[in-house]
């Protein structure tokens, strides 16, 4: 019931130099439960903002009255990366140790928001459901952690997709949750759900 809505939301994404994405940010306004209605979209051109400072854009809504504000920043990323299995970051015998000292009991209360990082590698899937007419899918996969969140290359028509990937998330909170979906894509169409399974940290 606002014209003038507030947030105050953060959101983490990983954004890799190598990439030329542009930030797509979509309103929406609900009726109720069932009716959304677009109220308007722009974007950002990631490359063309300074990095470590925070930059604060107001940015008019396309083709429709209104405009958002929004407080970005570029920092370098740490402790985030995403490789293959052949050069997983913690196969190297000298660099498991490093982190065995940086996480010593007695180096508890160097950096009280460095808790730790989570490694994960995502092999494959089986069995998957089929989403398309010839009976298979176009899979991928996303890694959810707090509001980090990395995903998998898309393996087309294959109901057994192997991706052979390593995620490697920093924990800023020890009772956060791993959610790891599994979804059809489908072009211009939002992606199909496929499964999900829920990994709570605490249990690892």
């Amino acid at each position: 019931k606002s014209a003038n809505p507030q947030w105050r939301e953060q959101f983490d994404f990983h954004y890799f130099s190598d990439r030329k994405d542009m930030l797509d940010i979509e309103v929406w306004r609900k009726d109720n439960k069932k009716h959304e209605e677009l109220l308007g979209t722009c974007q950002v051109d990631i490359t063309a903002l300074p990095t470590k400072q925070t930059n604060c854009l107001e940015l008019p809504l396309e083709k429709h009255p209104g405009s958002l504000l929004m407080l970005i920043a570029l920092a370098p990323c740490t402790g985030v990366s995403i490789s293959d299995l052949c050069v997983c970051p913690l196969g190297d015998p000298s660099e498991r140790q490093q982190i065995s000292q940086r996480y010593r009991i007695k180096n508890s209360f160097q950096d009280i928001k460095d808790v730790g990082f989570l490694q994960v590698k995502v092999l494959k899937a089986v069995d998957l459901l089929a989403a398309d007419f010839a009976g298979k899918s176009d899979p991928f996969c996303v890694l959810e952690l707090g509001n980090d969140s990395l995903q998998t290359h898309t393996v087309y028509k294959n109901l057994n997709p192997e991706w052979n990937k390593v995620f490697t998330f920093p924990i800023k909170d020890i009772h956060d949750v791993l959610e790891v979906t599994v979804f059809d894509e489908d072009g211009d169409k939002p992606p199909d759900f496929l499964g999900k399974v829920a990994i709570p940290l605490l249990s690892v």
